[in-house]
């Protein structure tokens, strides 16, 4: 099966993007359990029968990652903010359905007690609910409302487990201890401690709802000691409260059984200890993930060619890589880049993040947007092997409109194969008023010259095809004055 032929066989789903109305029509629902209870006890690897149970922690977090997806969704399919937070708030029980999902999904990593990333939990129930959108059309909004029950009779449903509640209360009490006044009339000293670091009550209550095990850690047994290990790497102060928001963990890891050894073997793996600062900032999680996890990611990116530099280099510009897995993500959309031609290595090294895009959602309706506008897969290939940013790109905001102005422009379809960083340049700001300028001087400029210039170069570029072009044609006027001399035989 060539590289089209696999593209166009698959199964892509383009969600309409009108209002989800409201309807009273039979529904079907999926017919597995829906409870989500809080061990896989009769979970079986080898023929062996496990059971590991579940965190009420991990389960929260797993569900307001779950409510972050389905209110992403919604919107996505042109409902209202006011009517996606409408129904969300009536999701509760339609939230513990996809909680359980991806308790089915990905079972084994539950067993060996590793904790999802967000991408992929996305990548889990996005595919899922466009399914759903796909069956139900625009009764969704109701079977997430009213699920487990339907607007007709249907057969009883499981009830979700009390685990939940528990989970739920938990978290109340968290909350609550982080903003409790003590016999003094004061907050407790590891809440005064981060506020003097700059969070707000707000925003640890927010960080404690999210992960309540934070609101028990001791100030000086880790919260101090992490704070001030992170401030001598260089660190600044203020970037703190944004570090510890997106990683409170980071205060419950052991500086010299955990934080110190792992970043030990990550610059040994070649990431650049001079720059621990911005590597931090850029992905706290990084030093909360084990080596054993770190060397699978490693031992991939060696089987796809990269040098041990360039992979030093590449944690160092993109930490996050990590944080992909590496048989549900990283070597599937490798596979796809290799169908179109893509040199895998090179775009990995020169652009990771490609690797965190849905294949499904976010790579393919690329490719079909170019493939429809006449370019070959094999052009496609090229130009994302020049630009891996291409991929990236959304197409309402950027390649849609980028695309319809090229079409005003005297170039041809190849120009941008040659140069689709074009679509990395701002529309308004650059490509406009530069083509423009071009336009009303009537030089001739490479795509390539009008966008990745500097402004004095771009301006020195154009004077002097202006200057080339005036002098070719005065020449020319010149010789079709003057003409042939009178008398002159041939």
């Amino acid at each position: 099966m060539d590289a089209f032929t696999a593209f166009s066989s698959s199964n892509l789903v383009y969600p309409c993007r009108g209002v989800l109305f409201i309807s009273r029509a039979r529904i079907s629902l999926p017919r597995e359990a829906f409870s989500c209870r809080a061990s896989l006890a009769d979970s079986e690897i080898d023929g062996v029968f496990s059971s590991r149970p579940l965190s009420p922690t991990l389960l929260a977090a797993e569900k307001e990652e779950a409510r972050a997806v389905l209110s992403l969704f919604l919107k996505k399919q042109g409902v209202s903010k006011a009517v996606a937070a409408r129904t969300i708030n009536k999701s509760d029980h339609f939230l513990d359905h996809l909680v359980s999902r991806l308790h089915i999904i990905h079972k084994s990593r539950y067993l060996v007690g590793r904790e999802l990333t967000t991408l992929e939990i996305r990548d889990a129930l996005i595919p899922y609910l466009e399914s759903l959108l796909e069956e139900h059309g625009n009764i969704l909004v109701n079977l997430v409302e009213t699920f487990p029950n339907t607007p007709v009779k249907a057969r009883p449903i499981t009830h979700i487990s009390s685990t939940h509640l528990t989970a739920d209360s938990k978290k109340l009490k968290a909350v609550s201890r982080v903003s409790e006044l003590g016999p003094t009339g004061q907050l407790p000293p590891h809440i005064l401690y981060l506020i003097e670091l700059g969070m707000d009550i707000e925003q640890i209550k927010g960080i404690t709802h999210r992960f309540p095990a934070f609101a028990y850690y001791s100030l000086e047994g880790k919260i101090k000691p992490v704070v001030e290990f992170l401030l001598d790497l260089g660190i600044a102060k203020s970037d703190l409260p944004t570090i510890l928001n997106k990683r409170p963990q980071l205060c419950g890891i052991s500086l010299s059984e955990n934080l110190i050894p792992t970043m030990a073997f990550l610059e040994n793996l070649g990431v650049d200890k001079r720059q621990w600062a911005k590597v931090i900032y850029r992905f706290p999680a990084l030093l909360t993930y084990s080596t054993q996890k770190i060397e699978v990611t490693i031992s991939f990116l060696q089987e796809m060619g990269l040098s041990s530099e360039h992979i030093g280099k590449m944690l160092t510009r993109c930490p996050n890589i990590i944080s992909y897995s590496v048989e549900e993500k990283l070597r599937p959309t490798a596979e796809f880049f290799n169908t179109l031609g893509v040199d895998v290595a090179n775009l990995l090294y020169r652009c990771p993040q490609a690797f965190g895009l849905s294949i499904e959602t976010s790579l393919k309706p690329v490719v079909q947007f170019f493939l429809e506008r006449g370019y070959s897969v094999a052009e496609i290939g090229s130009m994302i092997s020049r630009y891996g940013a291409l991929c990236t790109f959304s197409l309402e905001e950027n390649l849609v409109p980028k695309w319809k102005f090229f079409l005003t422009m005297d170039y041809s379809n190849e120009e941008l194969v040659k140069f689709p960083q074009y679509f990395g340049y701002s529309l308004e700001e650059r490509i406009k008023p530069r083509y423009a300028l071009v336009k009303e001087s009537g030089a001739k400029l490479l795509l390539n010259q009008i966008l990745s210039l500097s402004y004095v170069d771009f301006d020195k570029t154009l004077k002097k095809k202006i200057k080339k072009m005036l002098s070719q044609k005065a020449t020319y006027d010149a010789i079709s004055i003057k003409g042939p001399r009178p008398g002159l035989e041939q």
